[in-house]
C-alpha cells in the first residue's frame, strides 16, 4: 500500500497526479508524510472587530467587492473587500491578476494570514482563502492546511489525505507499524496508525501534539539508527591500522613548534592519537573556528603515520588551499627528512606521472591535493591516514574515494564552519567529534562594524588609510554581475567603481566564480604575495589562503548573508599582528536582517554564531544535508526538537545493539533512505 501509485486513489487522474507530482507526491505513503504546515481551529474563528493587529487569524466572511488597480510603480493590486457581521476588511494581491477571476462577490470565504490594522482599516496581504461551501463536513474540526502549489485547492488533498488514512487503517497494526514494540512501550509513543491519522485529522490538540511527537520521533530516530548503524559498522570491520605511540620522529617534531599548543589542542591531539593507537580505523571529525590551528593538529597526525611508516593524505577543496598546506606542513616536516608533494590538476602529464609514480612506490610520505587525488590511477604504496579539510565541501562518495585507497586507512575530517551540537547529531552522527574553541594566543577579536550606504564613502576612505599603512583588504559582493531582480551591488560593477575612484593608487584584483581556476590561483597568488592590495571578490574567497597581511574585510549587500557565512568570511582577516576590522555594509530594514548584521558586530565566537544563524535561518539553509545522503527532515525541527533527537539517538543505540530490533527497523530504513542507503550506510 506505501508504494502504491497516487493514481490507486479515487479521483486522482493524469492531470491531478501530475498537479501532485510537483509537490514531490507520487505514491501513497508519499501523500500521507506530506504534513500539514499549520491548522485551523474552526470552531474558534474570530469576527473581524476581533482580529488582533501583527497576529495570523482566520476568520469567516462574505466577498461584498473585487478590484485591480495599477500603481504608480506599475504595479498591478488586486483586492477583495469582505464582511461579516462586525466589520470590514481588505485583501491584498500584487501581480497576481489571476485571483480576480478566481472568486465572485458573494461567495463566502475562509481567510487566514497576518493581520495588519491600520487607523481605519483592516488588511491582510496574500491571505490563504478557502471556499467555506467546501468544508461543511468538517464543521467544528481542527482542520489541516498543507504545503500546496496554486492550482491544488486545500479541499481536494484534504479529501485525498483522508481517503489515504482510511485505506492506511485497512492493514494490520504490526504490518503498518515501523518501530520495535519495545521502543514504543518505553518512549510512550503512539502507533504509526495513531499518529498519520491525528496528524492529519486531529480530534483535539493533545492528539495533535501526540501524533506529532510519535512522527518527529521516528524521523530522528531511523536517521540516527542508519547513522549509529554506519559507526558501529566502521568499528566491527576488518581490522585497521594499530599506529604505535609516539617515537623520536613526533616527539621531535611537536618540540620544533614554533608555538605553544593550546588546550583544546593538545585535547584534541590526544582523542586523535589514542584513536590511531587503537586497532579501530579512526572515523573522526575536527571542528574549530577560523584560525583556532587545525591544521598543525592534522601535521602532527600526518608525521605520526609516516613514523609509523605509512603514507598520509590531505584533500583540500582548491588548488590554492592545496598549495597553502603543502608549504605549512613542509615547513614544520621536511626539515625532519619528511618528503612532501602537491597533487592538483594543473601539473603537466609528464610532472603528474612521474609524482603519481613516487606515490606508488612509496617514494612520498604525505600528498597533499584536490579532488585529483580521487582520480582513478592514483594509487599509494601503503596508506595509513586520509585527512579531508573543509569536509562540508565534499559529499559522501568522494570521502569514501579516497578512504577505499588504502586499507582500512584512519579518517580525519575538518571544518572551520562550527556546527551546532544538534546538527553535529544529525550530520555527522557517524563521526567522533573533537572540538577545538580555543583562538591561539595573539589573535585577536576582529572589530566589526554596521554601516548603511550613506556611510560609504567613509568606510572607503578608511580602507585606503588602511593600504597607505601597507595593509590590504578584502572586498566582498554578493553578485558577479548586474542583476535586474536583485539589487545588490556586484563584483564586476564594484571593482570598476573603486579601481577608477577610492583605490585608484593601488592594484586592484577581480576574482569570481565564473573565472577558470587558472585564472583564479594567478589573482589569489598575487593577493598573498601582496602584489595585489584591494581584492574585489565574490564569495569564492570564504575558503581562500591565508593572508597575515589583510586587514580588512568590507561585505557589500551584507544582508545577503546568513551568519555562518558573515563569520567565515571574516575569518579571512585577522591572521596577523595588526588589528584587522570586518564593515557590514546594509541598508536592510527587515527586523531579522538588522538582528542579524547586529549579531555579528558583538560576537566573534563562530559556535555561538552558528547556534544564533540555525535559531535565525532554520537547518536547512545552515548546512545542507542532501550531499551527506541524508534525507531533507519532513516534520522534526532540530532546533525545537532537540530533547527529541537525544531521546531517539538513545533508542538508536539501543537497537543498533538488538539484532531483533535492527531488523524490525531495516526495511524502513532501505526505504526512508532510498537508493542513498547503500552509498552513505553499505560503503
Amino acid at each position: 500500500m506505501w508504494t502504491a501509485k497516487i493514481q490507486f486513489l479515487k479521483g486522482v487522474g493524469p492531470a491531478n497526479a501530475a498537479k501532485l507530482a510537483k509537490l514531490g507526491i507520487f505514491t501513497v505513503g508519499q501523500l500521507l508524510e506530506h504534513y500539514p504546515r499549520r491548522y485551523e481551529d474552526r470552531s474558534n474563528h474570530k469576527l473581524i472587530a476581533e482580529l488582533t493587529d501583527g497576529l495570523y487569524e482566520t476568520f469567516r466572511a462574505l466577498i461584498i467587492n473585487i478590484s485591480e488597480l495599477k500603481s504608480h510603480r506599475g504595479l498591478r493590486i488586486v483586492k477583495i473587500t469582505v464582511r461579516d457581521q462586525s466589520g470590514v476588511a481588505q485583501l491584498t494581491w500584487f501581480n497576481q491578476s489571476y485571483i480576480k477571476n478566481k472568486y465572485k462577490t458573494g461567495m463566502e470565504i475562509i481567510i487566514s494570514g497576518k493581520v495588519q490594522r491600520r487607523l481605519h482599516s483592516i488588511e491582510i496581504n496574500k491571505p490563504d482563502i478557502e471556499l467555506a461551501a467546501d468544508f461543511n463536513a468538517d464543521a467544528g474540526q481542527i482542520i489541516p492546511v498543507y504545503p500546496v502549489m496554486e492550482n491544488i485547492p486545500q479541499w481536494q488533498l484534504r479529501t485525498l489525505t483522508r481517503q489515504a488514512v482510511e485505506i492506511f487503517h485497512t492493514l494490520p497494526v504490526s504490518e503498518a507499524e515501523t518501530l520495535p514494540q519495545a521502543i514504543l512501550s518505553g518512549y510512550n509513543l503512539i502507533n504509526r496508525q495513531q499518529a498519520l491519522t491525528a496528524i492529519h485529522f486531529p480530534r483535539n490538540r493533545e492528539m495533535l501534539a501526540a501524533a506529532r511527537r510519535r512522527l518527529v520521533f521516528e524521523e530522528l530516530y531511523l536517521l540516527q539508527c542508519g547513522l549509529t548503524y554506519l559507526k558501529q559498522k566502521n568499528k566491527h570491520k576488518s581490522q585497521g591500522i594499530k599506529h604505535a605511540p609516539d617515537g623520536k620522529l613526533v616527539t621531535a617534531i611537536e618540540n620544533k613548534l614554533p608555538f605553544t599548543l593550546t588546550g583544546d589542542q593538545q585535547q584534541t591531539l590526544q582523542e586523535i592519537k589514542a584513536d590511531m593507537e587503537d586497532i579501530t580505523p579512526m572515523q573522526r571529525l575536527l571542528q574549530g573556528d577560523v584560525g583556532s590551528g587545525k591544521t598543525v593538529i592534522a601535521t602532527v597526525a600526518l608525521a605520526k603515520t609516516v613514523e609509523n611508516g605509512y603514507q598520509g593524505a590531505l584533500m583540500a577543496p582548491t588548488e590554492i588551499l592545496a598549495e597553502q598546506h603543502y608549504h605549512s606542513l613542509a615547513r614544520l616536516l621536511a626539515p625532519h627528512g619528511i618528503k612532501l608533494a602537491v597533487l592538483t590538476g594543473k601539473l603537466t602529464r609528464k610532472a603528474r606521472d612521474q609524482l603519481l609514480c613516487h606515490i606508488k612506490e612509496g617514494g612520498i610520505d604525505i600528498v597533499v591535493g584536490t579532488h585529483a587525488l580521487i582520480q582513478a590511477d592514483v594509487e599509494f604504496k601503503q596508506l595509513g591516514l586520509v585527512v579531508t579539510d573543509e569536509q562540508h565541501r565534499f559529499g559522501v562518495q568522494q570521502r569514501a574515494q579516497l578512504e577505499a585507497k588504502g586499507g582500512q586507512p584512519d579518517v580525519l575530517v575538518m571544518t572551520a564552519t562550527p556546527i551546532p551540537r544538534t546538527m553535529a547529531l544529525t550530520v555527522y552522527g557517524d563521526l567522533d567529534v573533537s572540538v577545538i574553541r580555543e583562538l591561539p594566543p595573539g589573535r585577536q577579536p576582529i572589530a566589526t562594524y554596521a554601516r548603511a550606504s550613506n556611510r560609504r564613502d567613509k568606510v572607503y576612505a578608511f580602507a585606503v588609510e588602511q593600504m597607505k599603512a601597507g595593509r590590504q583588504i578584502y572586498v566582498v559582493c554578493p553578485l558577479i554581475e548586474e542583476s535586474d531582480k536583485v539589487e545588490a551591488q556586484s563584483a564586476i560593477k564594484i571593482y570598476d567603481e573603486l579601481s577608477s575612484t577610492f583605490f585608484k593608487d593601488y592594484n586592484c584584483g577581480l576574482l569570481h566564480g565564473k573565472m577558470k581556476p587558472q585564472e583564479k590561483d594567478v589573482i589569489m597568488s598575487a593577493f598573498a604575495g601582496g602584489e595585489i592590495k584591494a581584492l574585489i571578490a565574490t564569495t569564492v574567497i570564504e575558503v581562500g589562503v591565508n593572508v597575515p597581511n589583510a586587514t580588512v574585510m568590507i561585505i557589500e549587500g551584507a544582508d545577503r548573508f546568513g551568519l555562518a557565512q558573515l563569520h567565515q568570511l571574516r575569518g579571512r582577516v585577522g591572521r596577523g599582528e595588526h588589528k584587522s576590522y570586518c564593515i557590514l555594509l546594509s541598508d536592510s530594514t527587515n527586523q531579522e536582517t538588522v538582528e542579524r548584521l547586529r549579531v555579528m558586530t558583538e560576537i566573534n565566537d563562530g559556535f555561538i554564531l552558528a547556534e544564533k544563524d540555525l535559531i535565525l535561518r532554520g537547518p536547512g539553509q545552515f548546512f545542507g544535508t542532501a550531499q551527506h545522503g541524508i534525507p531533507d527532515l519532513k516534520i522534526a525541527d532540530i532546533i525545537r526538537d532537540t530533547d527529541i533527537l537525544l531521546e531517539a539517538r538513545r533508542a538508536a543505540q539501543q537497537t543498533v545493539c538488538t539484532p531483533e530490533y535492527l531488523n524490525r527497523v531495516w526495511q524502513t530504513l532501505l526505504h526512508w533512505f532510498g537508493e542513498n542507503f547503500t552509498m552513505v550506510f553499505c560503503r
